[in-house]
């Protein structure tokens, strides 16, 4: 079973949350954190980005760069932003996108459930994106970041933190790309062993759903810190979500050019193992199996032939189809984690996106897909398969800088 634990969080006062918290580290770029940041010298992208507080040229993974983070971190507390509850406590964290809603628990996971294939993971790490990470918490002895993990729901957790949640929360903001975020301590003892507990005897698994390099990272460097000793290095930070609430969207793929094919050849070929329709406007498909393909400025609607896929956690979903069927034989792409011909888009930009890749001249043919499902998830992480990249976009986002974990 799962491993929750309570913990002493460091988090900003009420009155300076909204001005602390920060989109993720891995979201944006330098440029965009540094135009997020605005001369805003409470945000957590110093902390969690810190080289936007170096010239443009400085290497960003550079030693003086951690160490950059973990001072203006200091200066937060120094400065009595950010403090540290006298007690270990889980917190009930909720984010609304329009009418979206999902509220999950703040705690902490053990990393040998990580060792030991309780918290299941779905995709690989990129060595180089793991490193920096390892990085921030090695030279800080801190996780700024929490992983976001899903788990099957349980009817007794959903009670319990709805009986919190019907309090008047300590923290509540709308975040400046209009998202609502609110934050209750649970100060309650009876309840945090109860929360712990349930996780104990209702909760077989957890699954990464957004941050398998950040969980990685935290597992290797707190077992590095620990030496193998008791203590708070053996755990990492989290947010948990039960499986109902989270949405998955659309992660969509845009290529450079057809492998030098014509638009029209591209399209006979794809017709032989789809079924391709002409539509007015920019296609987002509602169902498994189908794509939409934005080509010499038209729509087109493909559906996957039978016979083009199986049954299998993996071959089914549609990132395998279009790998297998377009992008790999048609488009020459190959490995899609290193080609530099293809690029991923995530849904929350929206197919605008697409259409303005494309029609820059920058991409020459972009495909718009249907979302996998947290059920797909599930079932490829409980059979140990790994999906292939750039498939599960979640939105919302957590907010970062609510909530810090001490590993000392």
């Amino acid at each position: 079973m799962s491993t929750f634990i309570p913990f002493r969080a460091f988090r900003p006062i009420a009155s300076k949350a909204k001005a602390v918290a920060s989109r993720p580290y891995d979201v944006l770029n330098r440029e965009e954190a540094l135009e997020e940041a605005g001369g805003n010298p409470l945000s957590f992208y110093h902390v969690i980005k810190p080289e936007i507080d170096f010239p443009q040229e400085h290497d960003h993974y550079a030693p003086e760069i951690y160490l950059k983070g973990k001072e203006n971190f200091d200066k937060l507390v120094s400065d009595g932003v950010i403090f540290q509850d006298e007690n270990a406590q889980f917190y009930a964290y909720q984010i609304q996108m329009g009418d979206h809603v999902q509220t999950g628990l703040v705690g902490c996971c053990a990393i040998q459930d990580y060792f030991d294939n309780i918290i299941k993971k779905h995709e690989l790490t990129r060595p180089e994106k793991e490193e920096d990470r390892k990085e921030h918490i090695r030279k800080s002895h801190l996780n700024y970041e929490p992983v976001l993990f899903s788990y099957p729901h349980v009817a007794a957790l959903d009670e319990l933190v709805s009986s919190v949640t019907a309090q008047a929360p300590e923290y509540d903001f709308t975040s400046d790309d209009g998202l609502g975020h609110r934050l209750w301590p649970i100060t309650d003892a009876a309840l945090n062993a109860r929360i712990q507990q349930l996780f104990e005897t209702d909760v077989p698994r957890i699954y990464i759903a957004d941050g398998h390099h950040r969980t990685s990272a935290g597992a290797l460097v707190g077992q590095e810190i620990s030496g193998g000793k008791p203590g708070p290095a053996n755990y990492f930070m989290a947010v948990v979500f039960p499986d109902n609430q989270l949405a998955i969207q659309d992660y969509n793929r845009v290529v450079k050019d057809l492998n030098g094919l014509s638009e029209q050849e591209l399209l006979e070929k794809i017709s032989a193992k789809f079924e391709v329709k002409a539509v007015e406007a920019a296609y987002r498909p509602e169902a498994l199996h189908d794509f939409g393909m934005y080509l010499g400025g038209n729509w087109f609607k493909l559906t996957a032939k039978p016979g083009t896929y199986d049954s299998s956690p993996i071959g089914e979903l549609d990132v395998t189809i279009l790998t297998e069927h377009i992008l790999a034989p048609l488009l020459g792409i190959g490995d899609l984690r290193t080609d530099k011909r293809i690029d991923f888009v995530g849904g929350i930009r929206g197919l605008g996106e697409l259409e303005r890749r494309v029609d820059s001249g920058e991409m020459a043919v972009a495909f718009s897909m249907y979302p996998v499902s947290m059920a797909q998830l599930i079932a490829i992480a409980d059979n140990d398969l790994i999906m292939p990249p750039k498939v599960t976009w979640f939105e919302p986002k957590l907010r970062s800088g609510l909530f810090v974990y001490s590993l000392a």
